[in-house]
């Protein structure tokens, strides 16, 4: 069975501009592809992760100017956190505070110190202490110096009303184990994987369901390495009676869709070809790429784009 944990997590945004500047200046993030919603071409589709864009490290974003805020309810991503070093959480709360974003005191959860915090658009987000990996290759990006850069994905957590359903997609599906509980949080962890492997399912019966909007996460994928891989997880995913899409063609991953058990749109998306299939590593994030589909439109697709430069 496939167990490699998180490939992307997508999520809704305000303004591009205040989004791109946020998460490269204030988190140090790579802006590792600019790209258009392939089924809003008129909306950007930006994509940050690590310095090489590496699956397990990319959080993307559709960026609609005039997007209502959302809010949080079950069948939702609750939190998306990313992995630092243990000692640089200290560092981080007083980069947080000089920079004007608010953050709450740091916590224990299952062990680990989470220090929780939100983007300008209401993005829930947590930066994980992780003793050990210091020595990680990390590019000082933005405000933030490599000592203290972030090194991909911690995990997600998920807010639902029953754990059970979908804590069984993670460990038939996905190859996740279980891994502790603290409270009403179950974690589930992919064994031998360091990005992207952890997902913690907050269990929260009656609890309103959410609406969709700025600071909201629109779909979490998990990652497959190849179309034989994908295809795998399909087939015990419609045993198991669920509907899974058809394959599309993302340009820098093939990805299928479905709606877990508790409501939250999960992907598969494949580890090939990557961020460098249309530029060059060195010059991920430069330039506006487009799907072959839409390069004839490309003109008009750049005069409708707001400025993000």
């Amino acid at each position: 069975m496939a167990a490699r944990g998180l490939h992307h997590v997508t999520a809704i945004a305000g303004p591009a501009r205040v989004n791109l500047d946020f998460y490269t200046r204030i988190l140090g993030l790579r802006l590792v592809k600019r790209t258009v919603n392939f089924d809003d071409p008129g909306t950007w589709h930006l994509y940050f992760g690590d310095e090489a864009g590496r699956p397990g490290t990319i959080l993307t974003f559709f960026p609609w100017a005039h997007a209502a805020p959302g809010s949080l309810g079950i069948g939702e991503t609750q939190e998306t956190a990313f992995r630092v070093p243990l000692g640089s959480l200290g560092w981080w709360a007083h980069h947080l505070v000089e920079r004007g974003v608010e953050h709450e005191t740091p916590t224990t959860v299952l062990g680990s110190r989470v220090l929780r915090f939100k983007d300008p658009h209401g993005t829930r987000l947590a930066l994980v202490g992780v003793p050990g990996i210091e020595a990680e290759a990390a590019a000082g990006l933005g405000e933030v110096p490599a000592d203290h850069a972030i090194r991909g994905f911690f995990g997600v957590t998920l807010l639902l009303e029953r754990a059970a359903p979908t804590a069984q997609i993670l460990t038939e599906v996905f190859g996740f184990e279980a891994a502790g509980e603290d409270g009403s949080v179950s974690r589930y962890r992919v064994p031998g994987q360091s990005l992207g492997a952890v997902v913690d399912i907050r269990e929260v019966g009656g609890f309103p369901r959410g609406r969709s909007g700025a600071g909201t996460v629109h779909h979490i994928a998990f990652r497959a390495a190849g179309d034989e891989d994908q295809a795998a997880m399909v087939e015990r995913l419609t045993g198991m009676g669920l509907a899974v899409t058809g394959q599309k063609d993302r340009n820098y991953f093939r990805s299928v869709y479905f709606r877990e058990p508790g409501g939250v749109l999960f992907e598969i998306a494949t580890d090939v070809p990557g961020f460098a299939v249309d530029e060059a590593p060195e010059s991920l994030g430069r330039e506006l790429k487009l799907p072959a589909f839409l390069e004839a439109s490309r003109k008009t697709i750049a005069e409708r784009l707001p400025a993000i430069d």
